[in-house]
Formats: C-alpha cells, structure tokens, sequence
C-alpha cells in the first residue's frame, strides 16, 4: 500500500469572496515540485472567476485515466516485445447527469494512437487486448464509476494495419 498525495493552495487576497466575486484559480503542488495552475472550468463558473488558461478538475481527472491506460500499456507492451515507438491520446470526457440525477464525468474515451518498430509488430488484435488488459489494470480507472472507453486508432506500425476491427 502507498500513500499520494498533493498540495492544494488558495489565496482570497482582496476578492469579494461574500459577494461570490472571488477567482477560483488555485496552484495545485506535487511530491516532484511541479506546480500546476488550477481552477474550475469556465463551463461551470463564468470567467473572470474561472481561469481558463489553468487546468480544471475534470480536465486532471479525463488525463489522469489516460495517463494511467498509456502507463500500462506501455509495460505491457515491452513485457510482450513489442517495442512502441510514440503513443498519442486526445482523451474526451463527457459531463451529465449519472443514474442517480447527479452531475458526472459519465464517460471518458480514450482515442490512443501507437506507433511500434521492429520485426515483431502487433496485430490489431494484440493491440485491442493489451488496451483491454490496460484498462483492467488501471489504478485510476478501477477506482471510478465512470464508464471509461478504449478505442485505438490505427495506423502504420501494427502489422497488418490494413485490417478494421
């Protein structure tokens, strides 16, 4: 077991924060020094109170799936010989009300991309199942409710990158 962990700070500084008047920009502070800005999405509170330039829970939350999905597909991948190349993701989650009448990040799909080299290239097939066993060990994805989906893109690098599945 492993604890994680971040720091989260906001300043009211001379905001009227009574009047709802206040910035909701933040930095967010992790264990390596990175230091990200941080707010809520201008979708949920209207700019100048939201920064849209800084990152937004929902958007941390759709990278933070997709950054788990490519970590393990990547150790899967050199565990089978497969050597990847580039792994590209333009993840997309999507906003609405769950079962229970409750706004959520309801679905989140992951588009990745991979590129191997080598002799050794995966089918479409050995690629659709190590996004499959990705997905399965995902941390952060075994750790949500919402429905996380996985479709690849092809293209030159698999063998047999002809094939639709």
């Amino acid at each position: 077991m492993a604890d994680y962990g971040a720091q989260l700070l906001w300043l009211r500084g001379e905001q009227d924060f009574l009047g709802n008047r206040y910035s909701r920009r933040h930095m967010l502070r992790f264990d390596g020094g990175v230091e990200i800005a941080a707010s809520s999405s201008p979708h949920v509170v209207p700019v100048p109170m939201s920064d849209p330039a800084a990152v937004d829970p929902e958007e941390a939350f759709v990278a933070a799936l997709a950054s788990c999905h490519l970590l393990w597909f990547l150790s899967i991948a050199a565990r089978r010989k497969f050597c990847v190349d580039s792994y590209a993701d333009s993840p997309l989650g999507v906003m609405a009300r769950n079962s229970e009448g409750k706004l959520a990040m309801t679905v989140v799909t992951l588009r990745p991309q991979v590129a191997f080299s080598g002799s050794r290239l995966p089918t479409p097939a050995e690629v659709v199942e190590m996004h499959h066993q990705a997905h399965a060990e995902c941390f952060i994805a075994n750790s949500v409710k919402t429905e996380v989906r996985c479709e690849p893109v092809f293209a030159a690098g698999t063998a047999d990158s002809s094939t639709d599945d």
